[in-house]
């Protein structure tokens, strides 16, 4: 019995080894697992990959280290696309801000709130390029206009990109261009992109293990964001 007992624990430890393996699970295949949303995502960056990348590489951007950040929100709207009805939302965040709605908007999945945040870093920072992406706060007659200008720009792939140029290099100057290895890199700004968060690097890092992402409007199973954004790096870039 007590022989059997260490067999099962034994078999137990190899599942529990070969569902991580450098703290990825290698045992998932998100290909698989999403489907037909993947492939849409996978016919989405080879129609606009000849726009940008040249876009990104302007600004010193890897393009394939970029779209892992961004792929798992390709995913999630070629899923949602058809079911998500946001008229009123964008109607309550024009007129009295994200802290009555706050939703993912465009291809790329970025919300309204991290994109003020992400404009407002942008202009009280000194990269001089990224603020030629954008429009000052100031230039605008009142919030309202400006937070429509920001629904524009999201619902533009072509202007929701520089979100994403502007958000990279804000993580590089804050947190450092030094990582051990790249999956290290995309595995961080996968999470901060997903989470919204610039602030605190530790709280980031803790976020990367928690499972979260999801592509259904209502409550299913849970993915690690940077779990799919590596896969993606791993076996399609």
């Amino acid at each position: 019995m007590a022989g059997k007992k260490a067999g099962i624990i034994l078999a137990l430890l190899f599942v529990l080894a070969g569902q991580k393996v450098n703290g990825q699970n290698r045992l998932l295949n998100y290909a698989e697992i999403f489907g037909n949303d993947w492939q849409k995502a996978l016919s989405f960056l080879e129609e606009n990959e000849g726009w940008m990348r040249p876009a990104l590489t302007v600004f010193n951007i890897p393009y394939d280290e970029a779209v892992a950040v961004i792929f798992p929100e390709l995913v999630r709207y070629s899923a949602l696309r058809d079911k998500m009805e946001i008229t009123m939302l964008k109607t309550l965040y024009r007129n009295l801000g994200d802290d009555y709605a706050n939703f993912s908007v465009g291809v790329f999945q970025v919300k309204p709130a991290f994109a003020g945040e992400i404009h407002e870093r942008v202009f009280t920072g000194t990269d001089k390029e990224l603020r030629s992406l954008f429009r000052k706060r100031s230039s605008f007659p009142n919030k309202r206009l400006y937070r429509a200008s920001i629904i524009s720009d999201l619902e533009n792939p072509e202007t929701e990109l520089n979100y994403l140029i502007a958000f990279y290099r804000l993580c590089e100057k804050r947190f450092g261009n030094e990582w051990p290895d790249k999956e290290s890199k995309i595995r961080f700004f996968a999470t901060a992109y997903n989470t919204g968060r610039l602030n605190n690097e530790n709280e980031i890092k803790a976020m990367s293990e928690k499972k979260f992402f999801n592509t259904k409007l209502f409550k299913t199973e849970n993915y690690s964001y940077a779990e799919v954004a590596l896969y993606w790096y791993t076996n399609f870039k």
